[in-house]
């Protein structure tokens, strides 16, 4: 489980020569801690049903993150059409959280005072960087 990782053992199986994780999984954590500095930005603001969204989408995220390695390594032992239809799926997924912790960010940020609000935009960028590596991996595995 990926998100039980050490940062230096994640770096580590990030980097290893194994088709996974890769990519994928890098997105998701990606976007899982956007959603925490979302979750940061929205305690600032008192914003308790931002809160509880971030934190919810940011578990989502870090699941998704070993569901990635998990698809891709079942389409590299067999490559049907179920496996490649999941190797699509967690992507799609991926972007879509990530889409959602974006937004959540940026109405979050404009409740902040400017002393928290470079969490929020930071929560912003790192969530459509996490969006658009995913859209891509989706559209490369199709």
């Amino acid at each position: 489980m990926l998100t039980g990782l050490r940062v230096a053992e994640l770096l580590d199986a990030l980097g290893a020569k194994t088709p996974a994780p890769a990519s994928g999984s890098a997105a998701a954590l990606t976007g899982a801690l956007a959603a925490a500095l979302a979750e940061l930005a929205a305690r600032f603001a008192g914003d308790d049903d931002a809160v509880e969204r971030a934190r919810a989408l940011g578990a989502r995220l870090g699941g998704l993150a070993d569901e990635d390695a998990a698809a891709y390594t079942a389409f590299m032992a067999g490559r049907t059409d179920e496996t490649r239809a999941r190797i699509v799926a967690v992507p799609e997924e991926i972007a879509a959280c990530a889409d959602e912790v974006a937004a959540l960010a940026e109405r979050v940020r404009a409740e902040l005072a400017s002393s928290v609000a470079g969490d929020a935009e930071a929560a912003a960028e790192l969530a459509r960087s996490a969006a658009r590596v995913a859209r891509r991996l989706a559209a490369l595995n199709v």
